[in-house]
């Protein structure tokens, strides 16, 4: 990774930031599933490209099983999420504290993650999922890692 300012000072510092690969440790917890089944953890990687597409900047984010999803961040605030199966819109935010929001509404359901980095090399994302009335259907929380390369002779 070559050297970027930390903390990022702005929307292309963040996301160049997030470009490599990370492993990931995941809580997803889901209010409206069974009490024993309320709650997942889970491992795993994932490899984030950055890149200028034209005018907006475009994370490619690819798991470890092939899943993969492209954000579109337009200079305006606008998000586009696509992946194979799905197209979304929403909105970013990069704020003060050096972090970044993104909402999505999905159907009654709004939902709102937000990304911010403790070091260059640990990245920590929580969402939540909140119904149109305001009650909470769903939070998740994840931890990252980036993978570094040991260093060549």
């Amino acid at each position: 990774m070559d050297e970027i300012a930390f903390p990022p000072a702005d929307l292309e510092a963040f996301l160049q930031l997030c470009a490599g690969r990370w492993m990931c440790l995941r809580s997803r917890f889901d209010l409206e599933s069974s009490e024993d089944q309320r709650h997942t953890s889970d491992r795993g990687e994932v490899t984030v490209n950055a890149a200028l597409q034209d005018s907006p900047w475009m994370l490619t984010v690819e798991a470890a099983d092939g899943a993969s999803s492209e954000l579109l961040f337009a200079a305006n605030g606008e998000l586009t999420l696509r992946s194979p199966a799905t197209k979304r819109t929403g909105h970013w935010q990069f704020r003060p504290d050096a972090s970044l929001e993104l909402e999505v509404i999905e159907g009654d359901t709004r939902v709102l993650e937000r990304i911010w980095f403790i070091k260059p090399n640990l990245r920590l994302r929580s969402t939540t999922a909140t119904a149109a009335e305001g009650q909470p259907v769903q939070a998740r929380f994840c931890s990252e890692i980036r993978r570094v390369s040991p260093p060549q002779p």
